[in-house]
């Protein structure tokens, strides 16, 4: 019964996952605009165009389960290098 209900679970399907992960990206995209003191839009280019918003997308980084604020630490890491 536990199995089906996991199936049949709205938040797993892939329209609901992409928004939730459209919702982070927003969020996490504000925190860099702040930290780096630009645009919110230039913020949430630079992010998509980095390796940790490839990692965030890709489940097999396990990135996904992180805090957003981890994330941003984490883009943040990615630039210095």
């Amino acid at each position: 019964m536990m199995e089906q209900n996991q199936q049949n679970d709205p938040v797993k399907s892939p329209e609901i996952q992409e928004m939730i992960i459209s919702n982070r990206i927003g969020q996490i995209s504000a925190e860099l605009a702040k930290r780096l003191n630009i645009a919110p839009e230039r913020a949430l280019e630079l992010f998509y165009e980095s390796k940790t918003c490839a990692d965030l997308h890709d489940k097999r980084t396990g990135l996904y389960m992180y805090s957003n604020l981890y994330v941003a630490d984490e883009f943040m890491r990615e630039k210095e290098y």
